[in-house]
């Protein structure tokens, strides 16, 4: 399994995005034994240095849509990173889940 930090940068209390990308990093520490860390920020700068941001390994990763992070762009990522396909397959579905919730008001 690969070396991978994630850290979740966060308003308190989380809210959208924020609890969303911690929920993205719970199914990364699920799936792939990443360490995760969340911290809380007061300092906006969404997908950069403050709230919301998720980082990988250091780097804030960036949504194609410059709003929000999807699974696609986390796993671009990963794949970046040198993931397996195979295992970004079963990943992918795994960050659906919390996306989901989200989207549905859950």
């Amino acid at each position: 399994m690969m070396d991978l930090d994630v850290r979740v940068i966060s308003q308190r209390p989380a809210g959208g995005r924020c609890a969303l990308y911690a929920d993205y990093a719970e199914v990364l520490a699920t799936h792939l034994a990443a360490r995760t860390e969340v911290v809380f920020s007061t300092r906006r700068d969404a997908h950069g240095a403050g709230f919301p941001s998720l980082l990988m390994n250091g780097q804030a990763v960036q949504p194609a849509d410059g709003v929000i992070l999807m699974p696609a762009d986390l796993c671009a990522r990963l794949t970046a990173l040198g993931v397996d396909d195979a295992i970004l397959d079963r990943l992918a579905d795994a960050l659906d889940a919390p996306l989901e919730r989200m989207l549905a008001g859950a």
